[in-house]
């Protein structure tokens, strides 16, 4: 498989093979892209799985429009933002000291809309100045710290619900763990969807056999409750088509101070899929159509899922996965996936079942994923060759580690009447370009300083 030629035109495989290809993109996409809603809700925001999963597809057929349909990459949920949206769940001064829960999502969604655009301004910024310049404000002294505080803050979270049911929450880890290990093909490419359906199967018999966990009052409930899932409907509407004034993003200072910083983050995440799936295919796509589009593609996206209610996007690199898997490089196939996920956003009951799943699954993948987040930001320090012994960096990482990690409850203040809150990690971003900007002995140029001829390849999260 791997020695074929590649093909560039998928239409010369027949549309049987065509639409099987789009389905193995869709299921690459699919365990990933789900589990931040999930994760959302667990930290007590209604982030609605069909709204997910319906700008995931519309979000990919308009980054392939502004990419002129050559870039074949697929946009799924960020899980840069989970550390935002927990933040914006804990608020509980000034306006949201009584908020509910509801509400407090729509803030949130407002500052994901202005992190998008921030795509846009980079993207502006890359065309006139030029990308180089542009990076020389966001080295991976900086960006990797930053990636690697997204994991750590996001840690309690994940033993907190594997602590619900630990035996269940290993069984979804060494799932994903011997899939990602041991895998071959695409058991290698998609080891969270695996780890997270054969362990709510395990759930499934587990509860058949009368299993049970204690609830948050100490009583021992079922270890699934099928009860929504028996009241939803197979075939519906979105929520914010049912409920627009319920689902449209609301904006507020705070909101936008938790949630914009990640998009630094977010940003050379893009970039080094980018880099990734030009390597991939073998066509610069940095070049032609250009970064610019790319990011622009990106970041509307990104604002268009929030301010209806949805997550951030963002290029995924389990579908560049598949394209070295099937060597079959044809944006018209991932075009295929992005139906397919707006076909399963009219399914509430599909919804219902993926939000049935026991805390302890959503702990289990945790475990792996928010570790992964951290260790992508060691891996982002190390491939960028980031001198330590130099003072500078050192100084740099470390005042962006000791905010992240020491300024728990974030930051509070208020300016003519209105409560602002800056969280720990947006402290840290702002510490950390600002250290950079000003202190001397800059060291990093982008492009250049990174193994295997790869530009800033972070890999996915």
């Amino acid at each position: 498989m791997n020695n074929q030629e590649p093909i560039r035109d998928a239409r010369t495989l027949g549309v049987p093979k065509m639409l099987i290809l789009g389905l193995q993109h869709m299921f690459a996409m699919f365990g990933a892209t789900v589990l931040v809603p999930i994760l959302v809700n667990n930290y007590g925001l209604p982030l609605s799985i069909q709204t997910t999963l319906f700008f995931a597809g519309v979000g990919t057929l308009f980054f392939h429009v502004c990419t002129r349909l050559k870039v074949p990459a697929f946009l799924g949920s960020s899980f840069a933002f989970l550390g935002g949206f927990e933040a914006v769940s804990k608020l509980d001064s000034g306006k949201y000291a009584a908020m509910e829960a509801g509400e407090k999502l729509q803030y949130a969604c407002g500052g994901i809309v202005v992190a998008g655009l921030l795509y846009v301004v980079l993207a502006l910024l890359v065309k006139v100045v030029g990308v180089k310049k542009v990076m020389r404000f966001l080295p991976p002294v900086v960006t990797g710290p930053i990636i690697i505080l997204i994991g750590l803050n996001l840690a309690p979270s994940a033993v907190n619900n594997a602590k619900t049911c630990w035996w269940l929450a290993l069984v979804a880890m060494a799932i994903i763990v011997a899939a990602n290990i041991w895998g071959k093909g695409m058991v290698k490419i998609i080891p969270i969807l695996l780890g997270v359906v054969g362990s709510y199967v395990v759930a499934v018999i587990a509860n058949a056999c009368g299993a049970t966990i204690l609830n948050a009052e100490g009583a021992a409930v079922p270890l699934i409750d099928f009860s929504t899932v028996a009241a939803s409907s197979p075939i519906g509407l979105q929520p914010f088509f049912t409920s627009f004034t319920g689902s449209i993003a609301k904006f507020d200072l705070t909101s936008i101070l938790v949630m914009a910083p990640i998009a630094i983050a977010a940003m050379m995440e893009h970039i080094g899929d980018m880099s990734a799936i030009s390597a991939t295919v073998g066509e610069n796509f940095i070049e032609e159509p250009g970064l610019h589009r790319t990011l622009i593609g990106d970041g509307i996206a990104t604002s268009l899922s929030a301010l209806f209610g949805g997550p951030a996007n963002t290029t995924y690199g389990e579908n560049t996965g598949v394209l070295v898997l099937s060597k079959v490089y044809d944006p018209r196939v991932i075009r295929l996936a992005a139906i397919y996920a707006l076909v399963l956003s009219f399914s509430p009951m599909f919804a219902a079942v993926v939000n049935s799943m026991p805390a302890a699954i959503v702990g289990g993948v945790s475990f792996i994923l928010y570790g992964m987040i951290s260790a992508i930001g060691v891996r982002n320090v190390v491939e960028n060759r980031v001198d330590f012994t130099n003072s500078r960096n050192l100084i740099i990482a470390a005042v962006i580690l000791v905010c992240g990690l020491g300024f728990g409850g974030g930051l509070t203040f208020t300016v003519g009447g209105a409560h602002i809150t800056l969280t720990s990690l947006a402290i840290a971003a702002i510490a950390g370009i600002a250290l950079n900007a000003i202190l001397p002995g800059k060291d990093y140029e982008f492009g250049s300083d990174v193994t295997d001829g790869r530009s800033a390849d972070f890999g996915r999260y």
